[in-house]
């Protein structure tokens, strides 16, 4: 039988992607492990590796397409004694286990966040939450996903929240693939509001908004009509701009940002610097083998201050707060029409070199998108510093599923007042924002308290 090679899911929240390359074509013969593809989201380029041996049959989406959907049939794999023309048209996909999580929907709210840390890196609060009421569900709703034989075709999350809900899937008129019954339809009925069988957009709504109001704004034509015609160039958002869009859009909709700004006084970690830097071992041509920046000695000493003040190390996790055992320090890099953010692992370990050395080789591999999703997902901080453009002071947008965001301005010196004297030294404005539903405002002074005592007193990060 005819093996489907469909579009695979990089990431828990990857929902569609860009087949770039084919590294085969029909006809071909590959082995199990055979580089066959090569795909892009809005984060990486991942090559896809052929699961079984066999003969490609038939490629059904063209080189350079973009966003095919996750787990969409590509091409389909013949096996010996098999003939290309039972290849014409793809399969129907197979109704999706109920263990297994949904690809396109992502986690559940009361599950966010904990597809993207590791096993055993946070522990998890179970205090319970007042249960929201729940609509009923409509008795004269038509059934659209039953596939004839009584089962209805339904994803494991709008499974679950219909059975927590009390409704029966069967009445749902389902908005996903060939009528399946998704989040978006259970969230619908919830409000009192019923889902046209036929609303594409439900199906493709992002994981973390679909059943969501869409976002206040105005439509293309409405911006365009604003403008005479021939005095703008359009360019169509990539995945990258896209995603950004997204997830920046759902953290200032539905986390509670609240900010806490101080001063830190940088005359000894500059002084410290410029003498580790000094005394840099040198390369055979006689260049340093490292050369540490101030991000270097902030991402540090952010990362001990989440050691010192775990109770900050926090994420929200709908019905839980998970507080992490490491200090999983995420940094945000620019790159071209977008943002990244990798992740420098239990950074609080790691001395400033390897800090340096670390963020230096991420920053690099993450312009060029050839990061792992294991780089760039989990952490549950993130530091944004735009020192080097000479911004004083801004307020950052925290990452979901992060709880909270450290922005950091620039250094410059500064005149100040000291026991009834007049001095000048070297200070950097920071700003943390915070996830108020993990982070309350004591809790977030107190960890901001901390990193500025380990800033302006560089040596207590060896204590």
């Amino acid at each position: 039988m005819p093996i489907d090679i469909t579009m695979p899911a990089l990431s828990p929240t990857m929902e569609e992607g860009k087949l770039a390359k084919w590294h085969v074509k029909e006809g071909d013969t590959v082995s199990s492990g055979d580089v066959i593809a090569e795909i892009e989201t809005d984060k990486a380029t991942m090559e896809v590796e052929a699961v079984d041996e066999g003969k490609i049959g038939k490629i059904l989406v063209a080189e350079g397409t973009d966003g095919v959907k996750v787990n969409a049939v590509i091409a389909v794999l013949l096996q010996e004694g098999e003939s290309a023309d039972a290849t014409s048209a793809p399969a129907p996909a197979a109704p999706p286990k109920a263990e297994a999580p949904p690809a396109a929907e992502g986690p559940a709210k009361g599950d966010a966040g904990t597809l993207m840390y590791d096993k055993g890196t946070s522990t998890t609060s179970t205090a319970p939450v007042d249960a929201q009421p729940q609509a009923p569900a409509p008795a004269t709703a038509a059934p659209s996903a039953n596939n004839g034989n009584g089962k209805v075709f339904a994803s494991p999350l709008a499974r679950r929240l219909a059975r927590e809900r009390g409704i029966d899937l069967a009445t749902v008129a389902g908005s996903g693939p060939k009528g399946r019954v998704i989040k978006a339809d259970i969230e619908a009925l919830r409000s009192g509001k019923t889902q046209p069988k036929t609303a594409p957009a439900a199906a493709a709504a992002p994981a973390s908004t679909a059943g969501a109001a869409a976002p206040a704004g105005l439509s293309k034509s409405q911006v365009m009509a604003m403008y005479e015609e021939g005095s703008y160039e359009i360019v169509p958002n990539d995945g990258m701009r896209k995603v950004v869009a997204q997830r920046l859009t759902e953290s200032k909709q539905t986390i509670p940002h609240f900010y806490l700004t101080l001063d830190c006084r940088i005359d000894a970690l500059m002084e410290a610097r410029e003498q580790i830097n000094a005394g840099a071992p040198k390369s055979k041509d006689g260049k340093p083998e490292f050369k540490l920046s101030v991000n270097d000695f902030v991402m540090k000493a952010w990362a001990l201050a989440l050691q010192r003040v775990p109770a900050a190390n926090a994420t929200w996790a709908g019905d839980s707060i998970l507080y992490h055992k490491r200090s999983d320090v995420a940094v945000a890099v620019a790159v071209p029409g977008g943002l990244f953010t990798p992740v420098v692992k239990s950074a609080d370990t790691k001395s400033l070199r390897q800090i340096s050395e670390e963020v230096k080789d991420l920053a690099t591999r993450a312009r060029n998108k050839k990061l792992a999703p294991h780089e760039y997902q989990g952490g549950a901080t993130s530091v944004s510093n735009m020192g080097m453009y000479g911004i004083k002071h801004f307020a950052a947008v925290i990452n979901p599923p992060h709880g909270t965001i450290l922005a950091v301005g620039a250094g410059e010196e500064r005149v100040y007042a000291e026991k009834g004297q007049v001095k000048t030294g070297q200070f950097m404005t920071v700003t943390l924002s915070c996830d108020h539903r993990a982070v309350d405002g004591a809790l977030g002074a107190e960890l901001l308290g901390v990193f500025k005592g380990l800033i302006e007193t560089p040596v207590m990060m060896l204590a």
